[in-house]
């Protein structure tokens, strides 16, 4: 059972939204296609994969395709990652003056070894003047355009930086900030810090303070809103293979949302309209049928579909292998309950997070540290 809460609407820079619900940026899952997908199913503000701000400035052909959005979206979302504050400001001149989205949100919370060993990602904000010359340069890019950040805890307990880097970002101008709970060194294992993002909520009063990790049910996120009273949800791996779960969030929020029966032919049909979606978005078939295959195990967890019938969904290249597999399973099979719920993605293992030599000496960036600081923009968006 959801627990019934009032709406409560959330208000970005001049986007309104029905619900305080936000679909985190996921490398290689929230394209177009998903994006599209969950939008059929709930409201809120649904945010592209992230775009390397280097190659967007170069257009990159990937990229360039990337921050395409379907007629259909609106608003708008268009992460960008990066960590030279010019570099980042003309990726926000070209979104904007190109009219590519409505928002623009930075991120500052990538884990990712061989993000964080150049300085970027979750470990950029321990340099605090590069943080805020990044968000501040953003912002003034961005014009009329909302800007967000999104950011971590910090690189490990020891070196925590989201109070000091939420008031730089709110001084900065920007929208809003989003926590998600977690140190770099932690990446996803373990529980989210909710406290911390109350905690965040106190510091940062001027602009919606959003909450991000282990929100795997609507439940979950009505619960983080009343712990913390935060402004709203990012939600990330929660909605793995289950992109009705914003129709639940929705409903949970007071709003208009589809609330389903996820019986195993319900689901089925969501993961066939997924692999169309994705096609569509590709305009190759096979190339959508590939990308579609890292979905099978988070649309059937817990459903009784055999391991021939997975292993053919995770390896067939056209739609017609798609239909013929799935309509050799159970279609009323129900919902199984505790089985399909829970954890979704892989959590890692809490590790030292890989930095640059002698970063965490000091929260000023060295001049020699710049040129190393550009390996950190890898060359393909999303990573």
């Amino acid at each position: 059972m959801t627990l019934a809460t009032t709406a409560r609407p959330l208000r970005i820079g001049p986007i309104d939204l029905d619900v305080p619900v936000v679909l985190a940026p996921m490398a290689g899952i929230t394209n177009t296609a998903f994006r599209r997908l969950c939008r059929e199913y709930g409201a809120g503000l649904y945010v592209s994969e992230m775009i390397t701000s280097r190659a967007l400035v170069e257009r990159n052909e990937t990229t360039m395709r990337l921050i395409r959005h379907h007629e259909s979206e609106t608003p708008r979302s268009i992460q960008l990652y990066g960590v030279d504050p010019k570099t980042i400001a003309e990726a926000v001149r070209i979104i904007v003056a190109e009219d590519h989205a409505d928002h623009i949100d930075l991120n500052f919370g990538c884990p990712v070894p061989k993000v964080t060993r150049r300085g970027g990602g979750a470990a950029l904000p321990w340099k605090s003047k590069l943080f805020a010359d990044i968000v501040d340069q953003a912002v003034k890019a961005a014009g009329d355009v909302p800007l967000t950040v999104k950011m971590r805890k910090g690189i490990d307990k020891d070196h925590l930086t989201f109070l000091d880097a939420g008031r730089a970002a709110e001084d900065a101008g920007a929208a809003a900030v989003a926590l998600h709970a977690r140190t770099a060194g932690e990446f996803y294992s373990g529980h989210a810090d909710w406290n911390a993002i109350g905690e965040l909520k106190q510091a940062v009063t001027s602009i919606p303070v959003l909450g991000n990790g282990d929100i795997w049910s609507a439940d979950d996120a009505v619960r983080m809103m009343a712990q913390t009273d935060c402004d709203g949800v990012v939600v990330g791996r929660g909605c793995l293979g289950r992109p009705w779960l914003f129709g639940e969030l929705a409903t949970a929020f007071g709003g208009e949302g589809k609330v389903v029966d996820a019986t195993l032919g319900f689901v089925a049909h969501a993961f066939r309209r997924h692999a169309e979606l994705l096609v569509e978005f590709f305009e190759d078939e096979d190339r959508g049928c590939r990308d579609v295959r890292k979905h099978v195990s988070w649309y059937f967890k817990g459903y009784p579909v055999g391991g021939d019938i997975r292993t053919g969904l995770a390896t067939a290249s056209s739609l017609a292998e798609i239909d013929e597999l799935l309509g050799r399973i159970d279609h009323t099979a129900p919902y199984p309950g505790a089985d399909a719920e829970g954890q979704r993605g892989r959590a890692g293992h809490p590790k030292r997070t890989a930095l640059p030599d002698k970063w965490l000496e000091s929260r000023e960036l060295a001049s020699s540290a710049s040129e190393m600081m550009r390996g950190a923009e890898i060359e393909n968006s999303g990573g």
